[in-house]
């Protein structure tokens, strides 16, 4: 695995504005983000994440794919500009599944102790994250209760 300092060019922030937890932050809240990140390349094959593992942060694919399994059963296909890991950003419960490399994958990965030290004195980032978080539990919260 190979780590490079990210750059937060202006894909890496179009591709950061369509997760939902970020798509509320502007073009230079998104860059600042994506500035502090680091690239992260990974063959195939690769395990980039094991379930039961700590979580330590956000993966934004940025070219390659992967697949997400639990127990080796696959539960989803990833690839550029899809995500997974956004709860590690709150949390450092265990990691739900393992997600492999299927090609070679390159990522942008933001950990929570870059995260938080990037958005600890911007109040306004964290309150649209939150508002975020918060609509989406509404929405499950209210499509369970259905």
């Amino acid at each position: 695995m190979a780590i490079l300092r990210a750059s937060g060019d202006p894909e890496t922030v179009r591709r950061l504005q369509k997760v939902p937890i970020f798509s509320g932050l502007s073009p230079k809240q998104l860059s600042s983000l994506a500035r502090d990140g680091k690239e992260r390349t990974y063959p195939a094959g690769a395990v980039v994440v094991k379930e039961g593992d700590e979580g330590l942060g956000f993966y934004l694919i940025l070219d390659g794919r992967v697949e997400v399994r639990r127990k080796s059963r696959k539960l989803a296909s990833l690839g550029p500009g899809q995500f997974f890991g956004e709860m590690a950003l709150f949390t450092n419960q265990a990691r739900s599944a393992d997600v492999v490399a299927s090609e070679a994958v390159r990522c942008l990965v933001l950990s929570r102790w870059e995260f938080w030290s990037s958005v600890m004195d911007q109040p306004r980032v964290l309150r649209t994250i939150i508002e975020e978080i918060a609509r989406r539990l509404s929405e499950t919260n209210k499509s369970l209760s259905e």
